[in-house]
């Protein structure tokens, strides 16, 4: 490896606490394939890390006693109450959850260890099966270390709350500033908020950013925002820099560039970071470490924005080869602290936890979707519309070079929809090769995942299948360009879940033309696949246009007017609209949580659906789907 140019890529605050989030791994795996000094940090679990301990404590606790006392918030006065317990039990709470000391999980869960603030007020929500405790129907007598964890969790989402209230209004776990960014037209908001005197997370962060360049020396930083919550904290990361050293060359990209910053034009982006790079990383990269060391000049640059010498924003995009998906070489974690992330449980939804819980390698099995039709999907950008395969082998070789790597053999396949075809190979090649690991991913419920086949993913080591049943309605699917029936995906799901696979269904509420009635209906059917043995998780999500999909870029074709955005130079990508059916989708969303909710925990399954939207003003029509139609479907497929 040539050690006379150096890149450092960084994950900014905030992303996933459990498990690194994996672009920087791939650049990282990529750039050292190709002989160059890469090396890696993940700032957000280092900030966290920072802040959750004994001193941090102390220092946030300094700013609380400074919020007068008319403005503090509950979560505030709790923390400053319970002060001494919090300090005590930090370090304790933070260990448990990196998995260092689970025999600590006895005391935890028995309630007596841990603080408790306004967080665990939820707690009263959750159902009580006669044994006093609330949460033995999520955990039973033998879920020690879940229960444990789950109390942690609020633990800290407590002590989040306090940082919000008391030291940075902006602070979160996930959307740490997220409304500086997401579909932000201008640039202004996030400039002032950069221009504000720092808070103290600000100065920690500065402080970890300043040690990560001290220590790798790096020509090049690159900065990955993959959500509109990590882009706050990239652009302190760059200032930081900048301040400290401005010969560093520093790159932002990431899904958050690549879906939002399509139309940037502010050049004050550019007193920040010198290059934006759109898409797939690795020939826009190669290319910008080309040039910054003298070997390609400027114009010559891949889906590159900059600043010109005029001042102004220009987007460089030369004409050269993707790298194919083959040749990206293997991902690494090598330099990240793996034993160090925390396996949170925050939600009680059986898929989601294995999101946050527990620390999962991520691999893509094909770059792209191979269907690529979906009406609410962004299928006119790279990250969808450019599909390529590796061979099975290669694959196989990327896991076991990872598990050798880092001692992990749970694998989370990140893909859009992983197609069959690619599976069915790979779970092949892992049993011919007896590679034993835990496996999920997401895919289409089509067809050609036959009982068979769903068989053989469970033998390779598949676990769980997260996929799109959107708004289980045949004509919104058809008008969505799923190319699935409700019918379909019962048979393919039921097939999953007689393999031992845990089934997650996306579900999709307020798509253009949804009727009240659609949406009963579509309740209706996910209530049978519940009752059916279907589906054993799901999460209701509002529909969102964007720009980039073909409700967005077609409108008239879905029934829908666009509601006019005002000029952009920064962030473009959700668009308001105007449905003429007029139906209350925030009403009915209510209903529809509480519904999945309980049906998650076998409560209320044979209920009529019509009761989780009593709170209606109006009338609501009773479903026109049979109350058997699932079963019979499942029946002739036999």
């Amino acid at each position: 490896m040539t050690t006379d140019f150096r890149v450092l890529s960084l994950i900014p605050p905030m992303t996933q606490l459990n498990t690194p989030y994996p672009s920087t791994a791939y650049l990282t795996g990529f750039l050292r394939s190709r002989g160059i000094g890469a090396v890696q940090e993940d700032l957000a679990l280092a900030l966290v890390l920072k802040l959750f301990t004994p001193t941090g404590l102390d220092a946030v606790r300094d700013r609380a006693l400074a919020v007068p006392e008319a403005e503090r918030s509950a979560s505030v006065f709790a923390f400053l109450d319970q002060f001494a317990q919090h300090r005590a039990t930090i370090n304790p709470a933070i260990a448990y959850l990196q998995g260092r000391d689970s025999t600590l999980a006895h005391r935890i869960a028995a309630r007596g260890l841990l603080p408790e603030g306004p967080r665990f007020a939820a707690l009263d929500a959750y159902i009580d099966d006669g044994s006093g405790d609330p949460l033995a129907w999520a955990f039973g007598a033998l879920g020690v270390q879940d229960k444990a964890r789950h109390l942690c969790t609020l633990y800290l989402n407590d002590l989040a709350d306090v940082l919000r209230d008391a030291v940075d209004e902006r602070f979160e776990f996930v959307r740490y500033a997220e409304s500086l960014a997401a579909s932000q037209p201008s640039f202004a908001p996030l400039a002032q908020a950069l221009a504000a005197p720092p808070t103290l997370v600000d100065d920690l962060l500065r402080e970890l950013t300043l040690a990560a360049v001290k220590k790798h020396r790096p020509q090049l930083v690159l900065l990955s925002v993959p959500f509109p919550g990590s882009v706050y904290a990239a652009f302190r990361i760059a200032q930081a820099i900048k301040a400290h050293d401005p010969s560093i060359a520093i790159a932002l990209g990431g899904g958050f560039v690549n879906t939002e910053l399509r139309e940037l034009s502010d050049p004050r982006v550019f007193d920040f970071v010198d290059h934006v790079t759109l898409d797939a990383g690795e020939r826009p990269v190669l290319s910008l470490i080309e040039h910054l060391r003298g070997q390609r000049g400027r114009q010559r640059l891949q889906r590159t924005f900059l600043r010109n010498t005029d001042g102004a924003v220009q987007y460089v995009n030369l004409a050269e080869p993707e790298i194919p998906f083959e040749d990206v070489g293997t991902p690494t974690w090598d330099g990240l602290p793996l034993d160090r992330y925390l396996s949170l449980l925050d939600m009680l939804n059986p898929m989601h936890r294995l999101w946050s819980d527990g620390r999962w390698n991520k691999l893509t099995v094909a770059h792209g979707c191979y269907w690529k039709k979906c009406s609410f999907c962004d299928v006119s950008l790279d990250y969808i519309g450019r599909y390529e395969t590796a061979t099975a082998g290669k694959l196989a070789d990327r896991i076991q070079q990872i598990v050798e790597e880092t001692g992990q053999t749970g694998f989370h396949f990140v893909d859009e929809a992983a197609p069959p075809k690619a599976l069915k190979a790979l779970a092949q090649e892992l049993i011919r090769r007896d590679l034993q690991i835990s496996w999920w991913g997401n895919i289409r419920f089509e067809k050609t995942f036959t009982p068979d086949l769903a068989e053989l993913l469970a033998q390779s080591g598949c676990i769980a299948m997260s996929g799109g049943l959107e708004v289980a309605s045949d004509r919104l699917l058809t008008l969505m360009k799923k190319g699935v029936s409700v019918e379909q995906v019962a048979r393919v799901t039921k097939g999953f879940s007689d393999a031992g696979i845990l089934v997650h269904a996306y579900l999709m509420y307020g798509f253009p033309t949804q009727t009240l009635q659609d949406t009963v209906d579509a309740l209706e059917y996910v209530r049978q696949l519940f009752e059916n043995g279907c589906i054993q998780s799901g999460f209701f999500h509002r529909f969102a246009c964007t720009v980039h999909s073909p409700v967005g870029l077609d409108p008239a074709a879905f029934g829908i007017e666009l509601i006019p955005l005002p000029p952009v130079s920064f962030a473009k990508n959700d668009i308001g609209f105007i449905d003429p059916t007029g139906t209350d989708h925030d009403a009915l969303g209510q209903g529809l949580r509480k519904a999945i909710y309980n049906y998650m925990h076998g409560l209320c399954v044979e209920d009529d659906v019509r009761r989780w939207f009593e709170h209606l003003p109006h009338k609501v029509p009773k479903p026109t789907v049979k109350r058997h139609h699932i079963s019979r479907a499942l029946s002739q497929a036999h």
